[in-house]
């Protein structure tokens, strides 16, 4: 018996190893028009796979449509005039499917701009690293992924950022942002779009302090006012990520009203179906080899008598 229990331990211990996942995060892109990012329609589109930060790099230039953007391309058309990559490091994968918030402004911002932008994505399970900034693995990714090149001549980043060079334009305030905001105003729409990373934090010398919904609503709201043409990429990196094996991210996004959003998670999907299955597979097999090792085991302590005493005859 002692046996059988070391086997269930040594399949309990794959089990648990085989189905951790890796740290995740989510990521959202959104345009309030789609400007020539897609032929098809692009609404409310969910990538529901764990997809790393050089894959979601990928994905943005590649079906977000920034490959146009940010790229190096003589041909490119150059239909936004701002791209804004805002980096946060609070969200989790597991916050939006709570009912209270504890950064409200923030759930808010990113399901009002997720829900009614003609052209949005979203990746609910993004792999992170504590290894490397957020900042320099996007900004890495879109120079791997951009075959043309990648122009990073017109990237200005908030001083909260990370990233090292020569000629670095840092933004110290919202009203620096707004001034590049009303310097596109009216120019050439040839022009090459901006693109503007603002990193955790927002500004080192910011008085008050803001929270991270704070600041994204302030810079949505500064993006609308100008007149500008735009796209937002938001990605997050907090310090303590959760293992997102049942989280029910996907089906919150797909909810639109907090009253049908209760009920769809009271039911089973598809995938719901098919992990229930492997998991009841899994204890049933667990059982009957628990019950053949023992059954082995008694068998192989029953002892045949090498030979027999002969009746007394009376």
């Amino acid at each position: 018996m002692a046996a059988a229990w070391a086997v269930l331990a040594v399949m309990l211990v794959a089990a648990r190893v085989s189905s951790a996942a890796p740290a995740v995060a989510p990521a959202f892109l959104w345009a309030p028009k789609n400007y020539g990012f897609c032929s098809n329609e692009a609404k409310e589109v969910v990538h529901y796979q764990t997809i790393s930060q050089n894959s979601l790099a990928k994905s943005v230039l590649q079906e977000g449509g920034w490959s146009n953007l940010v790229c190096s391309r003589d041909d490119a058309q150059k239909n936004v005039d701002v791209a804004v990559v805002f980096l946060g490091s609070k969200l989790r994968s597991s916050d939006l499917s709570e009912d209270k918030q504890d950064d409200q402004a923030l759930a808010n911002t990113l399901k009002l701009s997720f829900t009614s932008s003609e052209f949005s994505m979203a990746f609910p399970y993004v792999a992170m690293s504590d290894d490397e900034k957020l900042e320099n693995s996007l900004l890495g990714g879109f120079t791997e992924n951009c075959n043309n090149g990648f122009e990073g001549n017109h990237i200005t980043y908030t001083d909260t950022c990370t990233v090292s060079g020569q000629d670095l334009k840092k933004h110290h305030s919202m009203d620096s942002i707004r001034d590049l905001m009303m310097s596109r105003t009216g120019n050439d729409p040839s022009r090459q779009t901006d693109l503007i990373v603002f990193c955790s934090g927002g500004f080192e010398d910011l008085d008050p302090e803001k929270s991270e919904g704070e600041l994204l609503s302030e810079l949505v709201d500064i993006l609308k006012k100008s007149g500008t043409k735009y796209t937002v990429l938001y990605a997050s990196q907090p310090s303590v990520l959760e293992n997102p094996s049942n989280l029910p991210l996907g089906r919150y996004l797909a909810e639109k009203t907090n009253n049908n959003t209760k009920a769809s998670l009271g039911k089973c999907d598809g995938e719901c179906l098919v992990k229930s299955t492997l998991l009841e597979g899994s204890f049933v097999g667990i059982v009957l080899l628990i019950i053949l090792i023992s059954g082995l085991k008694c068998m192989m302590g029953i002892d045949t008598p090498s030979r027999f005493e002969a009746s007394q005859e009376s």
